[in-house]
């Protein structure tokens, strides 16, 4: 019996030690195995790709909290690889953009560095967002005038388009398969409804010039294969007839009160008025973008 009870209590140490030699052999690889491997969501633009918001000062400045951080970090649980490289810029135009002159790329400019980009890392880029064409010289998106929009209407629409139809085939050369997702604009000069007549008259003609100048920037993003982020509409721009009664504003259309409640338009001094979202307006931005495909 003692041999046998020693047999079996040698059996039990060989099993142990063969066990024990299995895991420590497999447990690299499978923690290996576990990590995750790496794609990109590369975010392209103006202030907005940057998340900039005013500070106590008023200074804008860069935040965590723009639409970008937040998109990317409702993606990132059902994509733990995923990292995000921002390339946008503070003040961009279509024309910057390309030439640069505003922000430092290597390559000169953000359309460069992110071709770059593009080619260096492949398809391991599953998303690319953009926005751009606000701060074009004339846009129609921040004009605060009848003759400044007049200016955008005739000038500014389609020299944005050609410079946009530019930086989509650049992009579309270097990922001709990646997803991406681009932005249309809300309004901050619907802010001015709140000045009487003469801000009304602003208003309405800003939200009409503004309409013509989303339509463009869709159609161009169309012909590329760029699905469109609706934010014009997640922000009601449209929407003169409801009426909202926001807290020290009153009674205000649907869509200036839209303006009033995410972005710091309405905003007192110092912090306002700044056209940039806070951070409730940059979650409205980013589930439009989650709308449009983002995921």
């Amino acid at each position: 019996m003692r041999a046998v009870w020693a047999i079996a209590a040698l059996a039990g140490l060989l099993a142990a030690a063969v066990t024990g030699c299995s895991s420590g052999s497999t447990a690299p690889a499978q923690a290996r195995r576990a990590v995750p491997p790496a794609s990109y969501y590369l975010a392209l633009g103006d202030s907005l790709s940057q998340g900039v918001q005013p500070d106590s000062a008023g200074v804008s400045v860069d935040t965590p909290d723009g639409y970008a951080d937040q998109l990317y970090a409702a993606l990132r649980p059902r994509h733990p690889g995923l990292r995000l490289v921002k390339l946008g810029c503070n003040g961009e135009t279509t024309a910057t953009m390309i030439s640069g002159g505003i922000c430092r790329y290597v390559g000169g400019s953000q359309l460069a560095a992110a071709v770059s980009f593009l080619r260096a890392h492949g398809s391991r880029v599953s998303l690319i967002t953009i926005d751009i064409g606000a701060n074009d010289p004339d846009s129609c998106v921040t004009r605060a005038s009848a003759l400044e929009l007049a200016s955008c209407a005739l000038r500014a629409i389609p020299k944005t388009a050609a410079n946009l139809t530019r930086i989509l085939a650049r992009l579309r050369e270097a990922a001709p398969s990646t997803r991406m997702i681009a932005m249309n604009y809300y309004l901050p000069a619907l802010a001015q409804w709140r000045d009487g007549l003469v801000g009304r008259t602003v208003a309405r003609l800003t939200e009409v010039a503004a309409t013509g100048f989303n339509d463009v920037l869709a159609k161009t993003y169309q012909l590329f294969g760029v699905r469109v982020a609706d934010v014009s509409a997640a922000f009601q721009s449209g929407d003169f007839g409801q009426q909202e009664t926001l807290p020290g504003f009153g009674t205000l259309p649907r869509n200036v009160a839209a303006i009033c409640s995410w972005t710091w338009e309405c905003a007192a001094p110092p912090r306002g008025p700044n056209e940039h979202p806070n951070q409730a307006g940059y979650a409205v931005i980013a589930r439009a973008f989650q709308q449009a495909g983002a995921r």
